[in-house]
């Protein structure tokens, strides 16, 4: 009950602090490109279940339903802010719906694509889909895009071993400094 209590505390402190740059980047999104300031993708939650995460829509509409580096050439997709967006991590602030709902947590290991089947079958194996899906997580911290699905998932295992409000905090505060160099962000 304290992760959530903590997590529903932070959330609404970020969306009430954050209400005004969300509007503002999505009216960005809208008059840089057409299509909704928003993009729902199906993502796989706690137990396995499909859920609709919300982020500030980075790519064209009509971009494959892949994670983004298994796209021939993703910069050809990217809005005319997408790249900012993405590079920033202001796309995933939308997110703050999903963690006020109890579908996601601030820290705990990405929600994988509903199509990512090696990531959920290892997931499942190791019984880190007993997790609630993170904002950021352990693996995001340690290499985001550039690990491997199996290494990954080993940083959501020693997650799942060593979680507690303290590595939640310290992992918070990685992310943040990540954020603000822009590490491990290739697109």
């Amino acid at each position: 009950m304290e992760k959530r209590s903590f997590d529903l505390l932070l959330a609404i402190v970020a969306a009430l602090l954050l209400a005004l740059p969300i509007v503002v980047i999505a009216l960005l999104v809208r008059l840089t490109s057409s299509g909704p300031a928003l993009y729902w993708s199906d993502r796989v939650g706690k137990g396995n279940r499909v859920f609709r995460m919300p982020k500030f829509r980075s790519m064209r509409v009509g971009t494959p339903v892949v994670a983004t580096h298994l796209l021939q050439d993703p910069q050809a997709y990217l809005t005319p802010i997408g790249s900012f967006l993405r590079k920033s991590s202001l796309d995933e602030l939308p997110q703050l719906w999903n963690i006020l709902k109890g579908e996601m947590s601030f820290v705990g290991p990405r929600p994988a694509l509903f199509n990512q089947e090696e990531l959920i079958s290892l997931r499942t194996k190791y019984e880190v889909h007993g997790l609630l899906p993170g904002l950021t997580g352990w693996a995001q911290v340690n290499g985001r895009d550039e690990l491997p699905i199996p290494e990954k998932v080993r940083r959501d295992v020693e997650y799942l071993r060593r979680q507690s409000l303290g590595f939640d905090l310290y992992i918070l505060w990685l992310t943040f400094v990540k954020v603000v160099r822009r590490d491990g962000v290739s697109h």
